[in-house]
C-alpha cells in the first residue's frame, strides 16, 4: 500500500473581531445608569401604557364579539401579546400572567374553534382590575386565585378542543 501524504490542517483567521470593531474596552457604568432611569421613567408611565393597551385590547373585543373571524381574533392575540411584553418589563407580573393566558388560549385553540366571550371578558376584566388598583407585585392573594382559575379554565377549553 502506498504511503499517504500527512493530513494538514488549515485553521483560517478569525476575522469577526476585527469587522466588529475589536473588543468592547471595557463597561460604560455611566451609560447604564442613563438606561436605568430611562426604565424608571418608562415604568412610570407604563400607567397610561396600559390604560391604553387594555383600550386596544377591549376595543379588539368587540371586534371579535361583532365577527368571529381570523382577522379580529388576530387584533386580539396582538393586543394580548403586546401587554403580556409591556407589562412583565414595566413591573406588573400578574397583569403579564392573565394576558399570557389569554394569548395562549388565542394561539392555541383551533383556528375554526369560536372562544368562549365569557373567558375572553374575563381575561379583559382581570387586566383593567388589576391596571384600576396598580397591583405590581406578585403576590396578591385574590389576583393568585383569578390567574389560576383563568389558567384552569383555558385549560379544559384546549382539552375540549
Amino acid at each position: 500500500m502506498a504511503r499517504q501524504q500527512p493530513i494538514e490542517l488549515f485553521m483560517p483567521p478569525n476575522m469577526l473581531k476585527a469587522k466588529a470593531g475589536g473588543g468592547f474596552g471595557g463597561v460604560d457604568l455611566a451609560a447604564i445608569k442613563r438606561a436605568e432611569g430611562a426604565m424608571e421613567n418608562l415604568k412610570a408611565e407604563f400607567g397610561n401604557m396600559a390604560a391604553d393597551g387594555i383600550s386596544a385590547l377591549g376595543a379588539a373585543r368587540d371586534a371579535y364579539l361583532a365577527k368571529a373571524d381570523p382577522a379580529s381574533r388576530g387584533a386580539l392575540l396582538r393586543a394580548a401579546h403586546d401587554l403580556k411584553g409591556q407589562a412583565g418589563t414595566f413591573g406588573f407580573p400578574l397583569m403579564a400572567r392573565v394576558a399570557g393566558s389569554l394569548t395562549k388560549m388565542l394561539t392555541e385553540a383551533p383556528e375554526g374553534v369560536v372562544l368562549p366571550l365569557k373567558l375572553v371578558d374575563a381575561h379583559v376584566a382581570a387586566m383593567t382590575v388589576i391596571h384600576r388598583q396598580n397591583i405590581t407585585g406578585s403576590e396578591d392573594k385574590i389576583a393568585l386565585a383569578l390567574i389560576a382559575e383563568l389558567d384552569s379554565q383555558v385549560g379544559q377549553l384546549l382539552k375540549a378542543s
